[in-house]
């Protein structure tokens, strides 16, 4: 249990990567051992010390359904019948008008993707 005591704050990219490489000493730990009670602890540190530090953004709503249109092997001329109008899905896929809220519930619906992925700002 010594090695517990110096647990502390990632304040660098230099704590930052020995925290990295403590981990991987005793990444195999066996359960309920004083390493893997260190491996959870310095696991939570880092979780923390990357989500303050390398945030990861949802992506574009719209790149988001090109994607998927992309995976279905979708054309525009296949979201007529989720979006609405021709016209209106070239303005949607060239983000010159938002997605409503009924289009969103749609595409989701339809194509599954996740409305929270829609419904960002763009």
């Amino acid at each position: 249990m010594s090695a517990m005591k110096n647990i502390k704050p990632i304040h660098s990219e230099k704590d930052y990567k020995e925290v990295l490489i403590r981990i991987e000493e005793i990444f195999d730990a066996k359960p309920g051992t004083s390493d893997a009670d260190e491996l959870e602890i310095l696991s939570l540190i880092v979780d923390n010390y990357e989500s303050e530090n390398f945030p990861i953004d949802l992506p574009d709503p719209i790149e988001v359904l090109r994607f998927r249109m992309e995976q279905l092997g979708l054309k525009q001329k296949d979201l007529v019948k989720t979006i609405g109008f021709k016209g209106r899905v070239s303005d949607i896929l060239s983000k010159k008008r938002k997605l409503s809220l009924p289009m969103i519930r749609r595409i989701s619906s339809n194509l599954n993707i996740p409305a929270g992925l829609l419904v960002k700002e763009y």
